[in-house]
C-alpha cells in the first residue's frame, strides 16, 4: 500500500546578506515538511521569485539594494498575494518599518539580534520555527485599507448607525479597560483603539507579545494613528482617563491598587518564571480583575496559544465584562478561541466592531 505523500510547506527566503539565507535555510531544513523553493537577493529578484514559484511563505529582509522589503512586499500583496513574515533589527528604526509592513500586508514579523550571541542565536532560530508555523495556520485575510490607516480626527466622532447592537451589557458598569494580543494583534489594536474617542472616560492598558526595542515605537505609532493618548508604560504610571498605556517588552506588567488609583508595576521575568509569553496578558488581566475587583472590560485579539484566558476566568468570577475577537477577523484564533472554549467571552465579535463596543461604555 502507497501512503499518500505529505504536502510541504513551500518557503521562498529574501535576504541580501549571503550569512542570513544559508542560515534560515539551515534552520528550515531541519523540519521535514518545510521545503526551501527559492532564495532571492533582493526586494526585485524577491517579488520576481514570488511570482514565479507561488511559495506558501515567504521570509523577507526589511533593508535590501534595489528595492527594499517594504516595497517588494507591497508589490507581492498587490500581484500574488503570499504569507509574508518580516526579518527586522531589533533597533527602533527596524521596528517602525516592521509596523509598516504589517500595514502593507505582512503576516508577522521576526526580530534578528545582530549579535555573535549563542543564545541570541538559538532565540532566533526558535522564533523562526515558531513564526512559521503560526503563519501556516494563519488566516491572510487583511483589514479594508480604510481601517488600517486612520487619521486623527479633529474632533471626537461614534457614527451611531455603525455601532454593533448588544443587549448583554446593558447595566454593566466598568471602570477600566484590559487588552492582550500576539499574532496579528499590532494591526488588530489599531483598529480597536482607533475607534475609541479621546474623551473616553476610562483607562487602557494593553498587552501584546513583543520585544523590548518594539512596544516605544508600536506605542509612538499608535498614538498617532488614534484619538486617545497612547504610550508605553513605565513602572509607578498611573490609569487614567482617556489614556492607553502598552506593557513594555522584555518584561511583566502588573496592576495595583494604591488608594482610589491602579498603579503600573513593572517586573523582570524571572519574578514569574511560570509565564512563558512576554508580556504576559494572563498576569496582566489578572492582577487588573484583582485590583479593580472586577471593575473592567477585557478583550481578548488575535493570537496563538491561549495567553489571556486565566485572566479573562478570574474577571469573569469577579462580575467582570469579556469580549473576544471572532475566528473569522482573526489572524490566528488561537487565544481568542480559549476564551470562547472556556466559556469566558461575553460577546464574541468582529474586529471591525470591538472598539465601536467598547465606546459604548461611555
Amino acid at each position: 500500500m502507497i501512503l499518500p505523500q505529505q504536502t510541504k510547506t513551500r518557503i521562498l527566503i529574501v535576504d541580501d546578506s549571503s550569512f542570513m539565507r544559508m542560515a534560515i535555510r539551515s534552520v528550515l531544513s531541519k523540519e521535514p515538511s518545510f521545503d526551501v523553493v527559492g532564495t532571492a537577493a533582493d526586494g526585485m529578484e524577491g517579488v520576481e521569485k514570488a511570482i514565479a514559484l507561488k511559495p506558501d511563505i515567504i521570509t523577507m529582509d526589511v533593508e535590501m539594494p534595489r528595492m527594499d522589503g517594504i516595497a517588494a512586499l507591497k508589490q507581492i500583496m498587490a500581484k500574488a498575494p503570499t504569507k509574508v513574515i518580516m526579518v527586522s533589527t531589533l533597533t527602533n528604526e527596524g521596528a517602525k518599518s516592521t509596523f509598516e509592513a504589517l500595514d502593507s500586508g505582512a503576516i508577522d514579523y521576526i526580530p534578528k539580534n545582530v549579535t555573535d550571541s549563542t543564545d541570541a542565536q538559538n532565540i532566533f532560530r526558535q522564533e523562526l520555527m515558531r513564526k512559521i508555523k503560526e503563519a501556516i495556520a494563519s488566516n491572510i485575510r487583511r483589514l479594508p485599507a480604510a481601517t488600517t490607516s486612520v487619521i486623527r480626527p479633529a474632533t471626537p466622532a461614534i457614527s451611531a448607525p455603525q455601532r454593533p447592537t448588544s443587549s448583554k451589557f446593558s447595566g454593566k458598569k466598568i471602570q477600566y479597560v484590559g487588552i492582550g494580543a500576539s499574532t496579528g494583534g499590532p494591526v488588530a489594536l489599531q483598529e480597536v483603539l482607533s475607534r475609541i474617542p479621546v474623551n473616553f472616560p476610562y483607562g487602557i492598558m494593553v498587552g501584546i507579545h513583543m520585544p523590548k526595542a518594539f512596544t516605544g515605537p508600536y506605542a509612538d505609532r499608535l498614538n498617532a494613528k488614534c484619538s486617545m493618548t497612547i504610550r508605553e508604560a513605565v513602572d509607578g504610571d498611573i490609569l487614567k482617563p482617556g489614556l492607553a498605556l502598552v506593557a513594555p517588552g522584555g518584561m511583566h506588567t502588573t496592576l495595583v491598587r494604591h488608594g482610589s488609583q491602579i498603579i503600573v508595576k513593572t517586573l523582570p521575568t524571572s519574578s514569574y518564571p511560570q509565564y512563558v509569553y512576554i508580556p504576559s496578558v494572563d498576569l496582566m488581566l489578572s492582577s487588573m480583575a484583582e485590583s479593580t475587583n472586577g471593575a473592567m472590560l477585557g478583550v481578548i485579539l488575535t493570537g496563538m496559544g491561549s495567553d489571556g484566558f486565566k485572566g479573562m476566568q478570574l474577571l469573569k468570577q469577579k462580575g467582570g465584562v469579556t469580549i473576544a475577537q471572532d475566528e473569522a477577523t482573526s489572524t490566528i484564533y488561537g487565544m481568542p478561541k480559549a476564551c470562547v472554549d472556556g466559556g469566558v467571552a461575553d460577546e464574541v465579535l468582529p474586529l471591525g466592531q470591538i472598539g465601536f463596543e467598547i465606546s459604548k461604555f461611555m
